[in-house]
Order: structure tokens, then C-alpha cells, then sequence
């Protein structure tokens, strides 16, 4: 009959999921399985609102990158209305974005996935965790904490809320930002691009180099990528921009996010909760086979760094040259999604800095007027696991007739299952496993940072 064995929570994610790996009657895996367990309730939660109430609503969908669907939300009532925010408000929405993706990925990497590696894979479970990282690196946790609590802070501090942000308004921004609060913020940002290059540099040397075999095989599977990208030149973008769809032989597609249906299908699995989008317009159909799939891409920080042609701030190019003469474009290592959070993680940091830079940053002019409307808008954002699409229509009164949201992590619930089932069908044998080995599977599904 077999065996099942569950790994029941994952854990160190954001969220809540399970994993069943299936044993045939020999010991080998026969199946695996990536459950998650979350509600998808949003899309109707927000019927019949008005569409300005939406934004302060579904910034509840994730405490972790709540400015993300928030900004996401605020672009789609844009579109909506038919309203294009001023240059100001546009900005300072862009620079809430990075901020907020510069304290996630702190959070990811140091407080998430670094127990695996500064405590090593096969550490006891009751101490590969952030307090085991305090007590093995207390330097290092030390000035990770303080970093991350200064970003949190300096987002806290000018837009009022750090978490379930309201700062993003229907045509702009809610406030503009003066001179003081500009100095300050700029010297946080200068403070945390210090260690953002000092927490690159400390991962090539203490984790990559140390764990290069295994991020060369554990959870890899062949895909194409997700992300987006300057409409102008192709670089690398967050907050606005062309959907860039790459297949695994590196040709790409770009289009506009208003026409994201006719690139992507919705797929739903009887075992799974979740929506699990695939490519429907390379014509391949749906297949989660890990050695021969069909259908399936990636989105989340490394498609991101795959499918752009360059990042536009001069220390994450360079990142990016060095990491693209290691592994290729476009690199398909499960485990190099850390390396490439790292990469973000500077951009983040330098993009803030450009931002508070600009000449018109300080412009009261922060919000366009708004007259609501039927119609129909779609915002799209790089939230930290994956490209965000809100997609909203409006009726003649300006409320909500109908949504579907595509959230980051639901492009890579396939891939996950892809992930998982290579990893546990290449570490479990004969029946025989362990924690350790156990854990390596729950790697390979914290590397998408779910």
C-alpha cells in the first residue's frame, strides 16, 4: 500500500501549507504533493464596494507585503476611473514599493531561510530557527534586526503605517512628502545600501560558495519566467512597467498587463486550493510533470533578474554581470531564488535613493482628481514572491461588479509541486530519510519564499 509521509506545518514560510510525499511499496517516492491551505475569498469579498474603499481592504490579503496589493489595487481604481496619477503622487507610490521590498527581503533571507544554511540543513529542528541563527551569529542577527527595524520605521514614519498601509489614494498619493522628512529618509536608505552590499557579499562567501552542490540539484526544474520590465530599454522594474514572459530557451514575449488573459490561463488542480497559472499562450497546455512540463513558468525574484536585459542601478548591475557569468540567463536553479532576493535587495536600496533624488520628489502635487466611473482596470506590481494582478470592473456608480486577483506566490504553486517532487524523489530511497533530508524538501519550497 505504501506510505505517506506529511511535513505538516511547512515551516518558515509566510503562510500556511503542507507537504504528503507518497512511498510505493519499494520506499521510493511515488508522488509529492504541495497543499496550501489559504482562503481565496478577496475576489469576492470586494463585490458591490466602492472601488476607492478597495485599497485599505485588500492590503489585509498578506501582513507581509501589504504595500504591494495595496499599490496594486490603487492602479487598477486608476484604471477604472480612467485617471493617470501626477508625476509626484506616482513617484512616491513607486518609492513606498521598494521600501517595503527592502525590509521583505531582509525578513526572507535572515529571519526565513538563513537557519538552513549559517545552521546547516541537518541542524536539530529545535534549534534551526532565527534564535538558533541569534545564539550561532549574534553580530549578524544583531545588525540584521536593527536594519530591518529601521526600514520598517522609516516607512512607518512618513506614510503613517508601515503594515495595511492607506498613504496610496485613488489618482496619487495622500501626502506629499517636505524637506526634513526627504533628509531622513535618505540617510536610512544610504545606511541600509551599506548593508545590502555588505549582505551580498557575506551570502557569496558563507552561503553560495559553501552550498554550491546543492543548490546546483536540489528542487531544479527546467521553466520559463514571469516578471517586469522597463517599457523603454528592458531593465529591471517593480512597480511599473511591460509583463515579460521568457520561455527556459530564453525567448520572451512582452505585452501590456492589460492583456494578461490572453497569456495566461488559470488552471485549478482537486487537490490543491489555489489557482495555478501556466502559460496559455505558448499553446503547450498543462503539465506538472518536473522532468517534462508544459505550460509551467516562474515568477518571484529570480524569473525577475532572468527576464530583465539589465538592472538600472550601477551596484546591482554589477551584481547581475557577476551572476549571469556564473550561471547562465536564464539561470534555473531553484536555490539561487536567495541569491537573487540579494540582488533585489540592492537594487531596492539604490531605486529608494534615485527616488528621494529626484527633483520633483518634494512637489506638493500628489494626487489627480478622481471621478468615479464604470470601467475597467488592471494594476500590476512586482510584489516580493511574484508578479501582483488586480484585475477590477466598475459599474456606473464607481463600485466593484467583478475581480480576479492573480496573487505573486499563485505563479509558483506549480513549480513549487515541481520542486518538491525533485527533491524528495532524489534525496528519499528505500524508505530510507531523516529530518535533515525532510528539511531539504521544505528547502526547496522556502526558496520561493511562499
Amino acid at each position: 500500500m505504501g506510505t505517506v509521509l506529511n511535513i505538516a506545518p511547512v515551516s518558515r514560510i509566510e503562510g500556511h501549507a503542507k507537504i504528503a510525499i507518497h512511498l510505493n511499496d519499494a520506499g521510493n517516492v511515488e508522488d509529492a504533493f504541495l497543499h496550501i491551505q489559504s482562503l481565496r475569498g478577496f475576489e469576492k469579498f470586494i463585490e458591490g464596494r466602492p472601488a476607492e474603499e478597495v485599497p485599505r481592504i485588500v492590503n489585509r490579503i498578506c501582513g507581509i507585503c501589504p504595500w504591494m496589493h495595496h499599490l496594486a489595487s490603487n492602479k487598477a481604481v486608476d484604471g477604472c476611473f480612467g485617471v493617470t496619477p501626477t508625476p509626484t503622487g506616482h513617484k512616491l507610490r513607486e518609492m513606498c514599493q521598494v521600501m517595503a521590498h527592502i525590509n521583505d527581503k531582509i525578513l526572507h533571507f535572515f529571519f526565513l531561510a538563513a537557519p538552513d544554511f549559517v545552521l546547516g540543513p541537518d541542524a536539530d529542528y529545535a534549534v534551526r530557527n532565527v534564535i538558533g541563527v541569534v545564539k550561532a551569529a549574534p553580530e549578524l542577527a544583531t545588525k540584521v534586526v536593527k536594519m530591518r527595524q529601521l526600514g520598517q520605521m522609516m516607512l512607518d514614519k512618513f506614510a503613517g503605517k508601515a503594515i495595511h498601509p492607506i498613504a496610496g489614494v485613488v489618482g496619487g498619493f495622500a501626502k506629499p512628502m517636505v524637506e526634513a522628512e526627504r533628509q531622513e529618509l535618505l540617510e536610512g536608505s544610504r545606511t541600509l545600501l551599506d548593508f545590502a552590499c555588505y549582505a551580498l557579499d557575506f551570502a557569496k562567501t558563507n552561503v553560495f560558495a559553501k552550498y554550491m552542490d546543492t543548490i546546483g540539484s536540489l528542487g531544479v526544474i527546467k521553466t520559463g519566467f514571469l516578471g517586469t520590465v522597463d517599457r523603454a530599454d528592458g531593465s529591471f522594474r517593480i512597480y511599473d512597467g511591460r509583463q515579460r514572459l521568457m520561455k527556459a530557451d530564453g525567448s520572451y514575449v512582452d505585452f501590456e498587463g492589460a492583456d494578461y488573459a490572453e497569456y495566461l490561463g488559470e488552471h485549478v488542480e482537486p487537490w490543491a486550493y489555489s489557482k495555478m497559472p501556466y502559460a496559455k499562450s505558448w499553446g503547450e497546455g498543462f503539465n506538472l510533470d518536473y522532468e517534462n512540463p508544459k505550460g509551467i513558468y516562474r515568477a518571484n525574484t529570480l524569473a525577475r533578474i532572468n527576464v530583465c536585459d539589465q538592472m538600472s542601478t550601477p551596484k546591482a548591475q554589477a551584481a547581475l554581470e557577476e551572476f549571469r557569468a556564473a550561471f547562465g540567463r536564464p539561470a534555473q536553479a531553484t536555490l539561487l531564488y536567495h541569491y537573487a532576493r540579494l540582488i533585489e535587495l540592492v537594487y531596492a536600496c539604490e531605486r529608494t535613493i534615485e527616488l528621494l533624488e529626484w527633483e520633483g520628489i518634494t512637489d506638493p502635487n500628489v494626487r489627480a482628481r478622481v471621478e468615479p466611473r464604470a470601467g475597467r482596470g488592471v494594476g500590476i506590481v512586482e510584489a516580493p514572491r511574484g508578479t501582483l494582478i488586480h484585475d477590477y470592473t466598475t459599474d456606473d456608480n464607481g463600485c466593484i461588479k467583478s475581480a480576479n486577483l492573480i496573487v505573486g506566490t499563485t505563479h509558483n504553486i506549480a513549480p513549487m509541486n515541481m520542486s518538491v517532487k525533485q527533491a524528495a524523489t532524489s534525496l528519499i530511497k528505500g524508505g530510507v530519510y531523516n529530518q535533515g533530508l525532510l528539511n531539504q524538501v521544505e528547502m526547496a519550497v522556502r526558496a520561493y519564499d511562499p
